[in-house]
């Protein structure tokens, strides 16, 4: 799980073991390209040569495994989501869930003095000062002399120590400290999948498969049923909640897929219990003749809001699709991820690689589109450029191993980052179909986050953080 934070100085990375992981960006980066719009180097022709840097700042052990004594249910510490927080002070702050808990983080600097012992290179070693306030230079009247007139330095091991000398050197540095804050537990029956904030900065809503409970940040003891999808009888139930998301600007406003496809819009002014939908988006061509693993795969996975709120972005197993906020009949655009998948999808069902769930960004325009796939590819889409292929990159700490791929000339400058080891690799772009590339179903590019303010993907892939940058 990989999320930027608003100003993008900051990336938090939550792995299968319960740690969060978070990295900053470099201090003292001042290049020319940041004195200028996009529009305006592009105009100029101007090609950066400096990629986007992020060091390591901090890491915590956000969650533990449990077990649930009356369920007899193991729950894992594998973090499901993380969201940052706002906050009017320095101190960052990050929610983060696995199945069963939600937690709130708080993440401050704080200067530590440390010191260190260094030794002193010459046992034989004092200071001009020492040697000068002995009293043997002082007066030498009682030390006994030889005739030859040589003095008996009987205080020798008062000057010089036999012992070496040792001196202490101190210095503060900034370190982050990582403490919970809020316990936000036992309110969903069912495992969690979604958590997202609201915009007015108090409240923040939690998603499982059949329920969707609204939370106040500083009440971690109680929290409100605002969608309730379970029925009566579990033997009708016929889909279940996949994600949801509050609305970026109305704060009355929240989206929620669903595992038939469908993708409500709901106003939390009408009632306290949200049963109702304000607006229900769903594909009309793709509901014709049905079958059980159509169906399957209809399932949206991750839906994404725009900054300005006016288009959803949702991901299915197949496909890539951008709904306009006032067409609930059809989505305005379609980008097909792994049609070339349609003839294996009982395949693809015996080996469970159907249920895989990708997610999918927006860059901050909210023109650029971003999804994963097998093999760890990354498919970037551009809305009304003419071409629905896109770009093909594999994120790959060897992207050159990849036979017989041709990538296209590009105009402006590429690079696939390994963050993880602090080098950069060149990466290739291909509009050519996927499926001339051999299917590696254990390798799946699903958790991606884009930068908020420039062209940069942050993709996680097995135990790496790979960046994209155009």
């Amino acid at each position: 799980m990989t999320k930027f934070k608003t100003s993008g100085n900051y990336v938090a990375v939550g792995d299968r073991g319960g740690r969060i992981v978070i990295f900053e960006t470099k201090d003292g980066k001042n290049t020319a390209d940041q004195h200028y719009s996009r529009n305006q180097l592009e105009q100029l022709d101007y090609v950066s040569l400096n990629h986007p840097e992020y060091r390591y700042k901090t890491e915590f052990q956000s969650h533990e495994p449990e077990f649930d004594y009356l369920k007899s249910l193991e729950i894992e510490e594998k973090i499901n989501k993380l969201k940052w927080c706002t906050s009017l002070s320095g101190s960052l702050f990050i929610l983060s869930t696995n199945d069963k808990t939600i937690k709130l983080w708080k993440v401050k600097d704080r200067k530590v003095k440390k010191a260190r012992e260094i030794d002193s290179p010459h046992q034989l070693l004092s200071s001009e000062n020492t040697l000068l306030s002995e009293k043997s230079f002082m007066n030498e009247q009682g030390i006994p002399s030889f005739a030859n007139g040589n003095h008996v330095e009987s205080g020798v091991n008062s000057i010089f120590p036999s012992q070496e000398l040792r001196s202490k050197i101190a210095n503060y540095e900034d370190t982050a400290y990582a403490r919970c804050r809020r316990v936000y537990a036992h309110a969903h029956d069912f495992n969690i999948n979604s958590i997202s904030n609201n915009s007015d900065g108090e409240t923040f809503i939690s998603a499982d498969d059949l329920r969707i409970n609204l939370w106040n940040l500083e009440v971690s003891n109680q929290s409100f049923n605002i969608i309730d999808m379970k029925p009566s009888n579990m033997e009708e139930l016929t889909e279940v909640i996949t994600s949801a998301e509050f609305h970026p600007i109305h704060c009355n406003l929240l989206a929620y897929s669903s595992s038939r496809g469908f993708i409500r819009l709901v106003d939390m002014r009408q009632s306290a219990l949200c049963d109702y939908s304000a607006r229900i988006f769903q594909d009309e061509e793709c509901h014709g003749s049905r079958s059980f693993l159509t169906e399957i795969v209809a399932s949206i996975t991750d839906i994404k809001f725009p900054v300005d709120g006016r288009h959803i972005l949702s991901r299915d197993y197949m496909n890539l699709k951008l709904w306009d906020m006032h067409m609930d009949s059809s989505p305005v655009a379609t980008f097909k991820i792994h049609e070339h998948l349609r003839p294996k999808l009982c395949d693809l069902y015996n080996n469970d690689s159907i249920f895989d769930k990708f997610e999918c960004c927006l860059s901050g325009d909210g023109l650029h589109f971003a999804t994963g796939s097998y093999s760890n590819l990354l498919r970037i889409f551009f809305h009304g450029g003419g071409s629905d292929e896109g770009a093909t990159i594999e994120a790959s700490k060897d992207p050159n191993s990849i036979k017989n791929r041709k990538p296209l000339p590009r105009a402006r400058r590429s690079s696939l980052s390994n963050l993880t080891r602090g080098f950069y690799k060149q990466g290739h772009e291909s509009t050519s179909v996927v499926d001339e590339y051999s299917l590696n179903s254990s390798s799946k590019l699903q958790h991606l986050a884009w930068h908020p303010c420039t062209y940069l993907i942050a993709c996680a892939s097995g135990n790496s953080l790979f960046f994209y940058h155009a």
